[in-house]
């Protein structure tokens, strides 16, 4: 097929290499613009935008689509396909219904739960027993279209949204490659009225750990934001990004360390596996533990 490539973070990066693999025409990859980062502030590509020309494929990076001039380019491909993997514009009407097949998303979740911008981080902070991914054709509401395939994998009891986000990411390479050869014979699947919920934005001011909640809140939030933005807690006058736990037996004041990384909550306790100290690289507990001339005996 002649397609495009909408996409933007690394999530979106396996799905673009595996459709050039399986030898469709990638017309163009249009991705976000680049930002400035790094201490120098210099402007940097996206994750999408490096690997888009490692494949020596044509890049765009308009700061919007909204106007007659861009939405005329994107027609002007003449596509069978546009897939859509985390870009972050909004895709106009004029957009969506340019290509023969129209736009095809990589959504990381089992719609219809958790539409929007944080599929991986809220099912993990919600205790889901298992997310996924769907290609869905996409329509003007907020991941509201109908799903062409799907397909479930299980959330352990230690699995963070990294670990998560890297499994999904491959799951929905090979689930658009799938779509896309099975394009003819798919039948669009309306999403249930039932079961509806949305996936916020992340809030850096949900990631401050309050040791008084019971520990199975404490560590889905501790693993639902790792790596990015990072649960985090004042330990030993310091800030200590939390990014590894599990529930643990033990009961104690809230934060207060019962031995180890054990830490107290406001019911049982959680063990803390892997964190990260200002300025340093993220350590294990013991290589942590070894860090601290005295361990903290209480941590808030």
């Amino acid at each position: 097929m002649r397609i495009a490539f909408m996409g933007t973070p690394d999530f979106s990066v396996p799905a673009l290499q595996a459709l050039e693999r399986a030898g469709h025409e990638i017309a163009c990859v249009y991705t976000q613009p680049p930002r400035p980062a790094g201490r120098g502030k210099a402007p940097r590509p996206t994750a999408v935008h490096a690997a888009a020309e490692e494949l020596g494929l044509e890049v765009r990076h308009p700061v919007s689509l909204k106007g007659a001039e861009e939405q005329a380019a994107f027609a002007a491909l003449d596509l069978d396909a546009a897939v859509v993997a985390a870009y972050g514009l909004i895709l106009p009407q004029a957009v969506l219904d340019a290509p023969h097949y129209g736009c095809l998303n990589i959504h990381a979740s089992l719609l219809p739960r958790w539409r929007g911008a944080a599929p991986i981080h809220r099912a993990v902070m919600a205790g889901d027993a298992e997310t996924g991914v769907c290609i869905m054709q996409m329509e003007a509401g907020l991941d509201t279209g109908p799903v062409l395939l799907r397909e479930a994998t299980g959330i352990g009891a230690e699995d963070t949204t990294g670990d998560l986000h890297d499994r999904l990411a491959e799951l929905g390479a090979a689930l658009i490659v799938r779509a896309l050869a099975d394009i003819e014979d798919l039948v669009p699947e309306p999403q249930p009225e039932d079961g509806v919920t949305y996936a916020t934005k992340i809030d850096k001011a949900e990631a401050r750990v309050d040791w008084t909640r019971p520990e199975v809140e404490v560590d889905r939030l501790i693993r639902g934001l790792s790596p990015f933005p990072g649960a985090w807690c004042e330990a030993g006058g310091e800030r200590l990004k939390l990014l590894r736990s599990r529930l643990a037996e033990g009961t104690g004041e809230p934060g207060e360390v019962l031995g180890g990384l054990r830490i107290a909550c406001g019911e049982g306790a959680v063990e803390l596996l892997e964190g990260q100290r200002p300025g340093r690289r993220a350590m294990g507990q013991e290589e942590l533990l070894r860090g601290w001339q005295t361990a903290p005996e209480k941590l808030s």
